[in-house]
């Protein structure tokens, strides 16, 4: 349970955490030694101190009681005064002195403890820190003592502390920086990966501990397996495509010398099939040309509404989308563009009207198609961007032909930028809600 307390304090970034690392021993040490100091030596050093003045103190009493007169004591008194850098005044009254310790002075409490043990002391008064005032009942009436603190307490017992601290925060700096450049190999692997994970291929060379290099190393190689494992698939279903157009060619050729009637069926299959081939090159499609780019997303929206109207589709523009030269990322414009022609198309095919637009949050740019057909259950939403998945009871077969990949295309293009794509229910529309999210 205390750890489970304790973790939603605990620094988040792998900065915060090693430099808590590094400080919570660095403190530890300091206050262990500090309180060490106090209370071992600066309070036995205090006491030590303290317990030889008491003893100087009760002998001052002493040599006065057995003077022979009041002269002999004064002048007892004031040699011993200069033989022991004290001022001693004779017939000091105590009656209307009150002690004074500060609550903070440790050290006086034991001072005052040890000289009060001194039977002929009466008031100890430390109210001034750099002296001592002490006030003795001897036989020849009262005697004030006054004395400078250095002689009861270690002249400044701080600098040990101040030492430590000043040290200790300079040698903290200089480890932090040898820790930053130990952590600032894996910060720009996590960049390289971030970017790559938003289809961006940035320039990346493991450096660092032996750990971290073959981390690295990995990471290098984890990222040219996929590039290659993308262009066989690529190539593959390019291949495929391109192999079966040519007897679809043929077929048709040989479909369009025989009897109207009879081939019409046979047509129907073929367009089918051409249907199907097309959707298998347009699912492996990799533009190489269409590199990321700095793009306004809103002018990007723009031209696609109006490739849209140019083709007769109904197609609106969403209100409160974003204005055009608000903002620029980097985009790949053509997939993007194709994605949000599938999404249209898609609405179309299955209502009578779209709405398109494109939004800015902190973190993410946000595409959205929303259309007033049928929707998607909430519960077959993952199955439907899955390919070559069609969703009879969802969505009507009767008003369009489609082997399953338009969602499955549109969360390619959503994926190769880094985001992702999200469907739901259009409050406006009461159709499907498509959101192609991207981060920034």
């Amino acid at each position: 349970m205390f750890f489970v307390w304790l973790k939603q304090y605990m620094p988040r970034s792998l900065y915060g955490r090693a430099t808590l690392i590094l400080l919570m021993p660095v403190v530890a040490v300091q206050i262990i030694v500090s309180v060490v100091f106090i209370q071992r030596h600066y309070d036995w050093v205090t006491r030590q101190m303290t317990q030889t003045v008491a003893e100087e103190l009760a002998y001052l009493a002493e040599g006065i009681a057995e003077a022979v007169d009041t002269e002999a004591a004064v002048a007892f008194a004031e040699g011993f005064g200069r033989a022991m850098n004290m001022t001693v005044d004779f017939g000091a009254d105590a009656a209307s002195v009150r002690p004074v310790v500060q609550w903070y002075d440790l050290s006086g409490h034991a001072m005052r403890r040890l000289l009060e043990a001194v039977p002929e002391v009466t008031v100890v008064d430390l109210e001034v820190g750099w002296r001592v005032k002490v006030w003795l009942e001897t036989a020849r009436g009262g005697v004030a003592v006054n004395f400078a603190r250095t002689r009861v307490a270690a002249s400044n017992p701080h600098q040990l502390i101040v030492i430590m601290l000043v040290l200790g925060a300079f040698l903290t700096l200089i480890s932090f920086f040898f820790l930053r450049n130990q952590l600032r190999p894996i910060k720009r692997m996590a960049e390289a990966a971030t970017e790559f994970g938003k289809g961006r291929v940035v320039p990346f060379n493991p450096t660092g501990a032996t750990e971290v290099r073959a981390a690295g190393t990995a990471f290098l190689e984890m990222r040219a397996r996929i590039d290659r494992q993308v262009q066989t698939r690529s190539l593959m279903l390019s291949g495929v495509g391109h192999d079966l157009r040519t007897p679809l060619t043929r077929l048709r050729l040989a479909l369009s010398m025989m009897d109207e009637k009879e081939a019409a069926p046979l047509i129907s299959d073929v367009e089918d099939m051409h249907h199907l081939v097309e959707a298998f090159l347009e699912f492996g499609r990799q533009d190489a040309s269409d590199k990321p780019e700095e793009t306004d997303p809103a002018a990007l929206l723009t031209q696609v509404i109006k490739d849209a109207e140019r083709a007769g589709q109904a197609v609106a523009l969403a209100e409160g989308s974003l204005a055009e030269g608000a903002i620029s990322l980097p985009l790949r414009p053509m997939a993007l563009r194709r994605a949000l022609d599938n999404l249209i198309g898609n609405g179309l095919r299955y209502g009578s009207a779209v709405r398109v637009g494109v939004r800015v949050t902190e973190r993410t740019v946000v595409f959205s198609v929303e259309d007033d057909g049928p929707g998607i259950p909430e519960a077959r939403q993952d199955e439907a961007m899955r390919p070559f998945t069609r969703l009879d009871p969802a969505r009507n077969q009767n008003r369009g032909s489609g082997v399953g990949l338009g969602l499955a295309i549109v969360a390619d293009v959503a994926r190769l930028h880094g985001g992702s794509l999200r469907l739901g229910q259009s409050e406006a529309l009461g159709g499907l809600l498509a959101e192609i999210v991207i981060p920034r």
